[in-house]
């Protein structure tokens, strides 16, 4: 079996607690109608109970919740919330006993790693609270593996988040020992002799036309796009999976930043080789190493393959990438713009430092003609270069402009 699920919880043992996403539903009917049953009780009566007694408890964010007590200690109860799985201490009168919902079975279910042996056998506090940090309240995929003995023990389960194995990942951490040495190889991050790359992007066919967002301007000939198939209804095979890769790459990637500055830095710098990198809104993203551009201290120039975007940036910003990663094509595609070409009469001293042909008001005002606006491609050819005619607002060739300024010339 395998399916979706939120981590409500982490227990102080490293019990995982999880409420698959099928049982959501239900849960926020029950706790709407827990809420509307009780939201009128004010101060209650002090009740000390006893362990194991069913009851609804006012947690410390005021919302009523289905518990049992599981501890008495003076004028305090300790109370474990069924539906959600953490264990609280609240004042006596924050509990009122009942059994009216004792017939509904617990919503979230608690698991354990499978074939997953902790340090010292049993989850060390660092380990817990990085289990709390990486996991709770986020959507994971659970795969199953073997059932309790008892209705109310322990799922076995393996679980992934992001396409990574969490029993592999927190082996590489050295906070438990994953018994099948298959899992360890998923996570995929210390293959160093082999030479991975991205796949490509697949394309639509020369006669196409696709809304796209440039990404990235190198010179007015030469821009990296997205394809943009977000508002088509009528998308073609090519646009569905593109927007697919797309939505996955980005669960993936914000599973990847949790987790980045733990994976093993870089110790080979060949070029085209899939990294990490940090950019300088402190994010991780995708990219491939280009040239080393500085030796002492070491700087290499990277390029963000979901962009097009470049960085020179030092080895401390740099890490291996799961090879999960890169079974998303890239998603920046780069295209070389048709039907115009440098105006000779362009007189303007400042040119491009690597274009020299262009001048750098033609990079600017085309920047502001294409960046962050909606825009439209027709596919002219995709070999030996990727070739378009791209389109404004207005249905114009964006490149107009430029030659109405003088920047630019018709290339017939």
């Amino acid at each position: 079996k395998i399916f979706q699920a939120v981590v409500s919880c982490i227990g102080g043992d490293g019990t995982i607690y999880i409420i698959p996403k099928s049982f959501e539903t239900e849960l926020n009917k029950l706790m709407a109608e827990i809420q509307n049953t009780f939201k009128g009780l004010g101060l209650l009566t002090p009740y000390c109970g006893k362990k194991g007694e069913a009851c609804v408890v006012r947690g410390s964010d005021t919302v009523w919740y289905r518990a049992k007590i599981i501890e008495v200690s003076g004028s305090t109860l300790q109370v474990q919330y069924i539906d959600h799985g953490y264990i609280e201490s609240i004042p006596q009168h924050h509990l009122f006993p009942t059994t009216v919902y004792t017939g509904i079975p617990p919503f979230c279910i608690p698991c354990q790693l499978y074939k997953t042996l902790p340090i010292e056998n049993f989850w060390q506090q660092d380990a817990v609270d990085y289990l709390q940090e990486l996991l709770e309240n986020e959507e994971v995929e659970i795969h199953v593996e073997e059932l309790p003995d008892n209705p109310w023990g322990k799922l076995s389960i393996s679980l992934y988040f992001g396409g990574m194995s969490l029993s592999s990942f927190m082996a590489y951490q050295k906070y438990c020992v994953a018994e099948d040495c298959q899992d360890i190889q998923k996570l995929g991050v210390f293959e160093g002799d082999l030479s991975p790359s991205y796949l490509l992007q697949p394309l639509p066919l020369p006669g196409e036309t696709l809304p796209v967002t440039v990404t990235h301007l190198v010179s007015p000939k030469e821009v990296y796009i997205h394809l943009d198939s977000s508002g088509n209804l009528k998308r073609s095979a090519t646009e569905r999976a593109a927007s697919y890769d797309s939505e996955n790459l980005n669960k993936a990637l914000k599973w990847c930043n949790k987790i980045a500055k733990t994976l093993p830095h870089l110790t080979d710098f060949k070029k085209e080789l899939p990294c990490l990198a940090e950019y300088w809104d402190g994010l991780w993203y995708r990219a491939k190493l280009l040239s080393v551009t500085q030796l002492v201290p070491v700087q290499i120039l990277v390029q963000f393959v979901d962009y097009g975007t470049y960085l020179v940036a030092p080895t401390s910003r740099l890490r291996h990438i799961p090879c999960h990663l890169l079974k998303y094509p890239v998603q920046a595609v780069r295209v070389m713009l048709a039907g115009f070409k440098p105006a000779s009469g362009d007189k303007n001293v400042e040119r491009i430092p690597y274009s020299p042909e262009w001048s750098l008001k033609a990079l600017c005002t085309m920047g502001d003609f294409i960046e962050g606006k909606r825009l439209s491609a027709s596919i002219l050819t995709i070999s030996p270069e990727v070739t378009i005619s791209l389109y404004g607002d207005d249905k114009n060739p964006v490149h107009l402009k430029l030659i109405e300024m003088g920047l630019a010339e018709l290339d017939e």
